[in-house]
């Protein structure tokens, strides 16, 4: 195990120095260039390769890669209908805003998102009201992007001499920056990657930011293929996996501890997580570590899954595993609301739920999740900086069909290697976010090859940090530009906006690593919220913006308001209610489908009885004076 893991140092070490020097050519370019432009958006100069994976490998977030797979290992099949539009939103987003938005922001010289809602709306208090929400949100989205990344760097780490000595010695240097209930080599992982994405995107700018997605988009999608390979392998084909989950039903979910008849010796008994043991011919997996301390008869109570299906149970007692050191003592066990005791519903919709009587996804929300992934996607401020940024047309088509492709090499190869990792790992279910590192050990110790778990590893990496750079960039990009130079100091030299830009990016960074040191829970369901607010916010202002003449400030103020408002309100409901990040669904249908139409009634009600717009605006961005003649 050690040689695999400095294997998996020596990796990451030759990874880090590929990205810094990425930096550092970057850094090198936008001197010889007019800062802003070229710092924020790469002077304007993406081309075919660059735009698509660029776009893709910041649409690719964690969720991608740790929330999206635990979902399907937790549901099954059902997660092919929850994405399913995911592989037309770049037509959708590109198609919808593209060439509209690259032709303004060339025309205006905008540089963000709300410097295209000041100049098109002559509002400061829109661009401000924009960069405050843009700020607020992103920073939220940061935060399991960076949990995620120090998680998978505690995992591909963990087990490497050098590694753990560290965490060991930062433990002892900084006791009060590790919080309680969380280890030190998760805090060591979260600083390093913070370090280095902070790093290379203060240093680099968006040029940087565009190389190493490119980078990264290659190794998700490579990592990706070399885990359906390998899954399908172990697993004996998909008719075998599909024969498989037919037989299966949902696991039973409990607490469970673990007694001596006489006091723990003096190092204490310690019972790994993920180990399997039976209590009255039932059989168990431990989902947490349980530890009998030195002294004592008696460890506390541990989550532990009940697997309740006989061919299932009988495949697991044939690989055998090793007697417990103590006695079990399983507490009460609670069955799935939808799907206890039927076979087959990991094969079906709405998919099995441990507290949803109505299953994962009942019809009306596989409709919202339609809707919700294609305007969700679109309407995300992060892609429309790319559409800005791109060289003309012709780059615009080809990256809308190579993205296409792109979107449906990840995420159809995805739903197959987790709905086979129900049968290669399971027993997983209280913990199912540590189910994409779970899997790319196991495949690669079962293949023979373990050193490959370090490359299948790095695909989740590679999402988590082409999403966080983009953010921080984005956000560092509103403040400096739509705060600072534009409401603050419109005269600021170039080296101000220089050094201001590299101290916010840093500064942004340090705020999304402190949140990240407690944390958050729902990993997916918080990526979600998010992206969904943002294109609740920015989707109607921004499209209507671009197309419709008569739309004007108090329409997108009304707009952006009432949309993230209705939003927000559904899912504050949903958390009182139920006390989780589940929000109230009136009809079934998803609150940013409800949000977004109360977006596009406050943009008409404002629109039509709202002040006109100037004609030296309209005549910029629609050339109504020419048309008028």
């Amino acid at each position: 195990m050690s040689s695999s893991a400095n294997s998996s140092l020596i990796a990451f070490v030759f990874y880090t120095v590929v990205v810094l020097g990425l930096a550092v050519i970057s850094n090198y370019t936008f001197k010889k260039r007019a800062f802003l432009s070229e710092y924020f958006l790469g002077s304007r100069g993406l081309g075919v390769v660059a735009l698509a994976l660029t776009f893709g490998a910041t649409s690719a977030s964690a969720g991608s890669f740790a929330g999206f797979p635990s979902l399907i290992y937790a549901h099954g099949w059902s997660l092919a209908l929850w994405i399913s539009s995911y592989m037309i939103f770049p037509l959708c987003a590109m198609g919808l805003l593209g060439k509209r938005l690259s032709l303004i922001s060339r025309r205006t010289g905008a540089i963000t998102v709300p410097d295209i809602l000041r100049i098109r709306f002559e509002s400061r208090t829109l661009a401000l009201m924009s960069t405050a929400l843009l700020a607020i949100l992103l920073c939220v989205y940061l935060m399991p992007q960076f949990t995620l990344a120090a998680l998978i760097m505690q995992q591909l780490l963990g087990s490497s001499p050098i590694y753990q000595e560290a965490a060991i010695q930062l433990q002892h240097i900084l006791p009060e920056l590790i919080p309680l209930n969380v280890s030190p080599e998760y805090v060591l992982g979260l600083l390093v990657f913070a370090f280095l994405v902070v790093i290379y995107t203060t240093f680099g700018g968006f040029r940087a930011v565009v190389w190493t997605d490119i980078l990264q988009g290659f190794v998700m999608v490579i990592g990706v293929i070399v885990m359906l390979i390998f899954a399908l392998i172990q697993v004996g084909g998909l008719h075998n996996a599909s024969s498989e989950m037919r037989s299966m039903q949902p696991p039973q979910l409990g607490t469970a501890s673990f007694r001596l008849d006489d006091s723990a010796p003096p190092e204490g008994i310690r019972i790994d997580s993920e180990t399997w043991f039976m209590d009255d011919e039932r059989l168990f997996r431990t989902n947490e570590v349980a530890f009998i301390a030195p002294g004592t008869q008696k460890s506390s109570s541990i989550k532990v899954t009940r697997i309740t299906t006989p061919r299932e149970i009988d495949r697991i007692m044939e690989k055998g595993f090793p007697p417990l050191p103590a006695i079990p003592v399983v507490n009460q066990l609670t069955p799935y609301s939808k799907g206890d005791g039927e076979p087959g519903t990991y094969m079906r919709p709405p998919g099995p739920s441990p507290s949803d009587p109505n299953g994962f996804l009942p019809l009306g929300l596989a409709i919202s999740f339609f809707v919700f992934w294609a305007l969700s996607g679109t309407g995300q401020p992060g892609n429309m900086v790319r559409l800005m940024a791109f060289t003309g047309t012709r780059t615009l088509r080809r990256a809308i069909a190579s993205l296409t492709v792109y979107f449906s090499m990840i995420y159809i190869p995805l739903i197959i290697i987790f709905c086979c990792a129900r049968i290669l790992a399971p027993g997983l279910d209280h913990t199912p976010d540590r189910i994409m590192p779970v899997m790319a050990y196991l495949l690669s110790d079962e293949a023979g090859i373990p050193w490959m778990a370090g490359i299948l590893i790095a695909a989740p990496f590679a999402a988590a940090m082409s999403t966080v750079d983009s953010f921080i960039l984005m956000i560092s990009s509103s403040i400096v530009r739509d705060v600072y130079q534009q409401s603050i100091h419109p005269r600021a030299t170039e080296r101000t906006l220089k050094w201001l830009s590299y101290g916010t990016t840093v500064l942004v960074g340090l705020v999304a690593t402190i949140g990240a040191l407690y944390p958050p829970q729902f990993l997916q369901y918080i990526i979600v919220f998010t992206g969904g607010g943002l294109a609740v916010a920015f989707l109607a202002p921004i499209s209507l913006g671009l197309y419709w003449p008569s739309f004007n400030k108090s329409g997108a103020i009304l707009s952006m308001a009432s949309g993230i408002l209705v939003y927000v309100f559904l899912y504050l409901i949903g958390f009182i209610i139920s006390e989780g990040i589940t929000p109230v669904r009136p009809l079934g249908l998803d609150p940013l489908i409800w949000g977004f139409l109360a977006s596009l009634l406050g943009g008409w009600a404002g629109a039509i009885y709202g002040p006109q717009n100037s004609k030296d605006v309209l005549e910029f961005f629609f050339d109504t004076s020419s048309s008028s003649k």
